[in-house]
């Protein structure tokens, strides 16, 4: 039975994905860094480990990691967060002689994964995205005076909205942006894109540059309100959204699995790039809902064996639950909501992102996890600049 290490497993998309392991007859280890969350508790697991944290002490990790692997004969190494998925492409060639994983060259991994870079690419081939400014350039005053506000201060390298500051002149942008810069590096101006358009999710496997599969969720409701984390998902045919992705993969010489963001523009009615996320996405369990198993064509790859091609079937909703009471909470819309909240709440079209019935601790403690984080003075500050 070969053995699948799961890293960054306290992550909620893990779930669908050590089940679909373990029904697939894998010997099924999680590595998480806390107890308190979604993917600990699952039962779709023959071994959780608490090991030190990526992000916090990257050293530390490797050196556990590492000792992990050359003892246990990992088969296959899988990231499920932006922490772990860099850090195998950064040390990819000492990894690489314990086990077997997917993922770029580093160079091509940070040309997706840094947001300022992505973005430079999407300008420089005439891909949808909205107005950028690189504020780490020496004159970037002077390119910043194109730019229309309110804007956007965005660290390059980021995730879940941390770091992101509104501005609205370029007084704002020059007294905001050494704090922004001190705490997450360097950074760039961008346009904001005001709410009232659709926001998409798009997941896509690519194989000896072939597409191999793509899946497409459009988020209905997401929490915060204002412009969040999805909590009530659809998935959709947009063969279109498919093509553009697909073709940003190709101009980076991208290989594996990618899922991007992107947003409807309101003001023009264009479906804009936002970013490019080098793992698995949260709302994975939507590809699993509509017939694809991206988890099978990135263990089959790592294998040497040529990943399946799946008939993609949308139509099939996901619910993050515990953020989907917080919007029904909050929203001043709640009972004027398309569709209905209640919408396909007990149908067999419809399924929960934080747990299910057959592993129900998962919600229990993940939910507790993500009411401890918000209560976190740091995690509330990061967040504040889209407050």
């Amino acid at each position: 039975m070969k053995k699948i290490l799961i890293l960054d497993a306290q992550t909620i998309q893990t779930l669908p994905v050590a089940k679909s392991l373990k029904q697939r007859g894998y010997y099924v280890i999680l590595m998480c860094d806390t107890k308190n969350s979604y993917g600990y508790h699952t039962k779709y697991a023959d071994r959780k480990i608490i090991a030190p944290s990526i992000r916090k002490d990257r050293n530390k990790f490797h050196n556990y990691l590492m000792d992990f692997i050359k003892s246990e004969k990992v088969d296959v190494l899988i990231p499920m967060f932006d922490d772990s998925a860099q850090y195998i492409s950064f040390y990819q060639n000492e990894i690489r002689k314990y086990t077997k994983f997917i993922t770029q060259d580093y160079d091509i991994f940070m040309m997706g994964y840094d947001k300022n870079k992505l973005m430079k690419i999407c300008q420089d081939n005439g891909f949808p995205h909205p107005l950028t400014i690189d504020l780490s350039s020496v004159e970037w005053d002077k390119a910043a005076v194109k730019m229309k506000y309110p804007a956007l201060i965005k660290p390059n390298i980021s995730y879940g909205a941390r770091g992101l500051t509104i501005v609205n002149s370029m007084a704002e942008v020059k007294k905001s942006l050494p704090a922004v810069t001190e705490n997450y590096g360097h950074c760039h101006l961008q346009e904001y894109i005001a709410a009232g358009g659709h926001q998409y999710v798009v997941g896509l496997f690519v194989w000896s540059n072939a597409l191999i599969n793509a899946t497409v969720e459009k988020k209905i409701r997401y929490y915060p309100t204002k412009g969040g984390t999805g909590c009530f998902n659809q998935t959709v045919e947009k063969n279109d959204l498919v093509k553009l992705c697909f073709n940003i993969l190709k101009k980076i010489n991208w290989e594996g699995f990618a899922h991007f963001d992107l947003i409807e523009d309101p003001n023009d009615g264009i479906i804009k790039i936002m970013e490019l996320n080098p793992r698995i996405h949260s709302c994975i369990k939507s590809s699993f809902s509509a017939g694809v198993d991206f988890i099978e064509n990135i263990v089959s790859s790592a294998l040497g064996k040529q990943p399946k091609k799946y008939i993609y079937s949308p139509g099939s909703y996901l619910r993050y639950l515990g953020l989907d009471i917080l919007w029904f909470i909050k929203a001043n819309n709640r009972f004027r909501a398309k569709p209905p909240w209640f919408k396909e709440l007990f149908s067999s079209k419809h399924f929960l992102q934080d747990g299910s019935f057959d592993d129900p601790k998962p919600f229990i403690y993940g939910t507790l996890g993500g009411f401890l984080k918000q209560l976190h003075p740091r995690f509330r500050a990061a967040k504040k600049g889209m407050n």
